[in-house]
């Protein structure tokens, strides 16, 4: 029968380490609570002692007032344990900055030895487990998983009974709001999600929708920490990009599975990895990105690749982990990668740091666990890595072409509305006529030169002012025609047309 508490995966592990007779297992993680209470739960299972250290009062059983004399130093405790040779599940917390010494790398190496030939184990957890490599032939690794949906859940209720006996409290969320509020959480460690779920309850009393925002704000927080990440208002909406049908009806199909995901997921479905927008410059690739996120109503963070490059041996790979894994915790999020094809293409210029870190994007693009959608634009495909173009690396690639007649028009009126001037004052069918070839970021630039003309004459944005100022435009489809050409002759057949 399946393990039915949290975390049933890890803790089967730790199960099978031990009866394997490792003696040394290492979990790297700043959630020492929570690993005790999975591993309270092993020894229970398997009829072993359990026993925990903590460098604040020694080796001791968990609820007991006294610890084992002699055991404050973390040597001592692991010469008791070699000398009683008790069975048991040893925690000992917080030992990262301790495995330098000598006396406790040589104690580790003997306990770890004798250990070897029971079903006896330390769990050592903390940060910058080093082990001698002598121990280390004796032990293994486990990554401790973030919490699941049903652990938030049994967290959540824990957090209300407990802010319940100090104050009056109540929910108004329906069962939809819930699992909203429970998905927002994913990412999060268990101490982080019982901070935001306690300030949100002790705030008001009352736990509601918008209380999800919270959570949002929370992640926030994370990704400014970190500081390699910028997280991104996303205040543009699908109406405000003009046509690119055929990839506003790919988002839309995908877009229902926001609102429902474990319907998605009994159904068969996994979370999209995402996609790459290729084309010309100037045709609404980056106002895509910030839309999606905004019709998905997920954060949006920006990952800028230049920003990463670190001039010191092996920064720059540790920075695209680092950028990588934050995504993952503040997941479920849009990531938006911007001319991509810049991060990729300094080849043996760099000393390889690109190629390398090329690799790590992509193994992390096929194996990646938080629900990361990723949008990445590309101006220059002549600069792209191949690799990025073969199936399956993205869901799909789209070729996003220079709008036609029909589409700069209600580009224009976009601009125009945006900017207050209204757009049945002007004839739009004959704005678009004059202006063939333009991009949308081209005729955005029209719209504003016509106004500071306007402005600096004293008077309102007219025709006039819009069609001289289009004339005077030399657009990229002209200063780069062979280019814009050949682009469109290479997307054609290999990729999926965006307009």
């Amino acid at each position: 029968m399946a393990d039915a508490t949290p975390c049933g995966e890890f803790t089967r592990e730790v199960e099978l380490l031990i009866k394997s007779h490792y003696a040394v297992i290492l979990v790297e993680t700043v959630e020492e609570e929570r690993v005790e209470g999975l591993l309270a739960h092993v020894a229970d299972r398997l009829g072993l002692n359990f026993f925990r250290w903590q460098p604040t009062r020694g080796l001791h059983r968990p609820g007991a007032e006294n610890f084992v004399y002699g055991t404050r130093q973390l040597a001592g405790a692991l010469a008791h344990i070699d000398a009683t040779r008790s069975p048991g599940v040893f925690h000992l917390q917080g030992t990262g900055d301790l495995l330098g010494d000598t006396a406790v790398r040589a104690g580790l190496t003997t306990v770890a030895r004798a250990l070897s030939a029971s079903e006896s184990a330390l769990v050592l957890t903390g940060l910058h487990l080093d082990l001698p490599a002598a121990a280390a032939a004796h032990a293994a690794s486990l990554p401790l998983p973030p919490p699941d949906r049903e652990e938030f859940r049994q967290l959540l209720l824990a957090v209300y009974r407990d802010v319940a006996r100090r104050m009056p409290v109540r929910t108004e969320l329906s069962r939809a709001d819930l699992d909203r509020l429970l998905d927002s959480l994913k990412g999060l460690t268990r101490m982080e999600a019982e901070k935001v779920l306690t300030k949100a309850l002790v705030e008001d009393g009352v736990l509601t929708a918008d209380d999800i925002q919270k959570v949002f704000e929370a992640k926030k927080a994370i990704v400014q920490r970190e500081g390699l990440l910028q997280y991104t208002p996303a205040e543009e909406a699908m109406t405000d990009v003009a046509d690119l049908a055929a990839l506003k009806d790919w988002l839309a199909k995908r877009k229902a599975m926001m609102g429902n995901p474990q319907k998605a997921e009994a159904y068969g479905l996994s979370f999209p990895k995402g996609i790459l927008l290729l084309g010309v410059p100037g045709t609404g690739k980056s106002l895509c990105s910030k839309a999606v996120a905004t019709e998905w109503q997920l954060p949006l963070l920006r990952m800028d690749p230049a920003g990463l490059y670190n001039k010191y041996v092996g920064e720059t790979e540790s920075n695209f982990r680092r950028a990588t894994a934050v995504a993952e915790k503040v997941a479920p999020v849009v990531l938006w990668i911007d001319e991509i094809e810049k991060a990729f293409t300094q080849g043996r210029e760099d000393g390889g740091v690109s190629t390398r870190v090329l690799g790590h994007f992509l193994s992390w693009m096929q194996e990646r666990q938080g629900d990361v959608f990723v949008v990445a634009t590309a101006n220059d495909v002549t600069k792209l890595p191949p690799e990025f173009l073969r199936k399956g690396r993205f869901d799909e690639i789209f070729f996003v072409d220079l709008p036609d007649a029909a589409t700069r028009a209600a580009i224009f009126r976009i601009h125009l509305a945006r900017r207050h001037a209204p757009p049945e004052a002007f004839d739009l069918a004959a704005l678009a006529e004059a202006t063939p070839g333009f991009s949308g970021a081209e005729i955005e630039q029209v719209v504003i030169s016509a106004m500071h003309s306007a402005f600096a004459e004293g008077g309102e944005v007219t025709m006039r002012h819009l069609v001289e100022e289009a004339s005077r435009t030399h657009p990229l489809s002209e200063t780069r025609a062979e280019y814009v050409q050949w682009l469109r002759n290479w997307a054609r057949g290999r990729v999926v047309r965006a307009n």
